[in-house]
């Protein structure tokens, strides 16, 4: 059965809440924040968005709401996949400005489902662009070929972020993007590959 328009609001409200403050509204910051004549009217949405599997609650407790797995699949997929890619920009020498009538695809960047993010910390690859605070997408496997942008799991303990290289040996060489660093060679079964490098993300405010 298909929301109302009011359940929809409260749904949304219950998650915006939750993301701003990190824990879920009360009843009664949920009647004022939509503006809900009483308490009773609060209980009832509730209750429906309950009975249609978006909520979950435990009894006899103000903050007790939460966000079921069906609501964060539908709004996973209703967030839009494609932009427009109306054409291309020089950042060198000046290009004519053709408008074209495409788009791109961020399905293509999330692989098969194996594909994860992390925020990078540190310069070590910024001679390839990436920098400090840059989120990056990553397809999770272990099967990289020499020159791949791999995160890498060394000794067990630490992950770095590096060019993937095999050496003579049987041994292994994480090279850095940047010239003041030296590179890490180790042997080979010291070095977990968990992911490959995508793309990465910049955010400009």
């Amino acid at each position: 059965m298909p929301l109302t328009k009011r359940q929809k609001q409260v749904l949304d409200f219950i998650a915006g809440f939750q993301d701003e403050n990190g824990y879920c509204p009360s009843y009664e910051e949920i009647a004022r924040g939509l503006q809900l004549a009483s308490l009773a009217t609060v209980h009832k949405h509730i209750s429906s968005l309950e009975t249609k599997n978006y909520l979950k609650r435990g009894f006899n407790q103000s903050r007790s709401l939460e966000l079921a797995p069906r609501y964060l699949l539908e709004q996973r997929r209703s967030r839009p996949e494609e932009v427009p890619l109306l054409g291309r920009i020089a950042a060198g020498s000046p290009v004519e400005a053709v408008e074209q009538r495409e788009t791109l695809n961020f399905a293509d960047f999330l692989g098969g489902g194996n594909t994860f993010a992390l925020e990078v910390r540190g310069n070590s690859m910024i001679d390839d662009h990436i920098c400090d605070g840059d989120m990056i997408l990553l397809e999770k496997t272990a099967a990289v070929r020499d020159g791949d942008i791999v995160v890498a799991l060394v000794s067990g303990s630490e992950t770095t972020l590096k060019r993937f290289y095999k050496e003579a040996g049987d041994r292994v060489r994480l090279q850095p993007a940047n010239a003041a660093l030296k590179p890490i060679i180790v042997e080979a079964r010291e070095v977990q590959v968990q992911g490959r490098l995508l793309a990465v993300l910049r955010k400009y405010k």
